[in-house]
């Protein structure tokens, strides 16, 4: 009995020392199995004594691998976000201040000549046969009195004109553009648009310009450089029709034969 109760305690101290590191050994690897035949214990046969229960340990405790820690995959840099792109501010188109101009003056203004206003920079230009004959600093419309863009003919010319819409203001050397107020003409120029829509001028450079200007001359001003104006279509010659007056014919034209009349009947 003594033998028997040793090998149960035996027994059972295994299964413990197997239960204390096999849980811990599962937890981080597999249990990798013996390649040797399992072990039988088996003590010589007695006659004097009980035989003993044979044991059969298929218990192998194994020592855990260490834990090997992957390295960490290299991520690819993140490509860096643009810049910003910083507006350049538009500098000065020349180094006139305002009220100030250049003008070439000519004996005799001939040739076709080409007038444009560019309303963002506050500028005029004048051209002659392809060359510039003058520019100056100009005050257009301001704000909720915008200047008008597009193309335009000169309609009328007063050197003396005074307004009609804003306290018979002087408005010298008048140019119109439009017949609801928006002129050329000589006036205040304080650096920025102030008008109520006309495009004012230096007197002297207005006094110039008006001089060598003919009626009907077309005239573009435009937003800036860079946006178009469409050149509206040309309208129809107007059709002109003849009074009629009683007792008088109307006139026939002479490249017009008048139909035959038909011959009387013979009675």
């Amino acid at each position: 009995m003594t033998f028997r109760a040793s090998i149960r305690n035996l027994q059972a101290a295994i299964i413990l020392v197997v239960s204390a590191y096999g849980v811990a050994a599962a937890a981080t690897a597999q249990v990798q199995p013996s390649t040797q035949p399992a072990s039988v214990t088996q003590q010589p046969v007695n006659p004097t004594m009980p035989t003993p229960e044979p044991v059969v340990s298929d218990h192998v405790v194994t020592t855990p691998p260490p834990v090997v820690t992957p390295d960490p995959i290299p991520t690819p840099a993140s490509t860096p976000a643009p810049a910003p792109k910083v507006a350049k501010k538009k500098g000065p188109v020349d180094s006139l201040k305002p009220g100030q101009f250049v003008w070439v003056k000519q004996d005799i203004y001939e040739g076709p000549m080409k007038i444009v206003a560019v309303l963002d920079v506050q500028r005029i230009y004048v051209f002659q046969n392809d060359k510039l004959l003058g520019f100056s600093t100009i005050s257009s419309g301001k704000k909720g009195k915008e200047t008008p863009t597009g193309i335009f003919n000169i309609l009328q010319k007063n050197i003396d004109h005074k307004s009609n819409l804003y306290s018979n203001a002087p408005m010298p050397f008048m140019q119109r553009l439009t017949w609801d107020g928006i002129a050329m003409h000589g006036g205040h120029l304080p650096g920025y648009p102030a008008s109520h829509g006309c495009i004012r001028l230096p007197h002297a450079f207005a006094k110039s310009l008006f001089e060598a200007t003919q009626m009907g001359q077309e005239v573009v001003v435009l937003k800036d450089t860079s946006t178009p104006v469409k050149r509206p279509p040309p309208k129809p010659a107007p059709v002109v029709e003849e009074p009629i007056v009683p007792g008088v014919p109307p006139s026939v034209d002479p490249n017009i034969t008048p139909p035959a009349s038909p011959p009387k009947p013979i009675q």
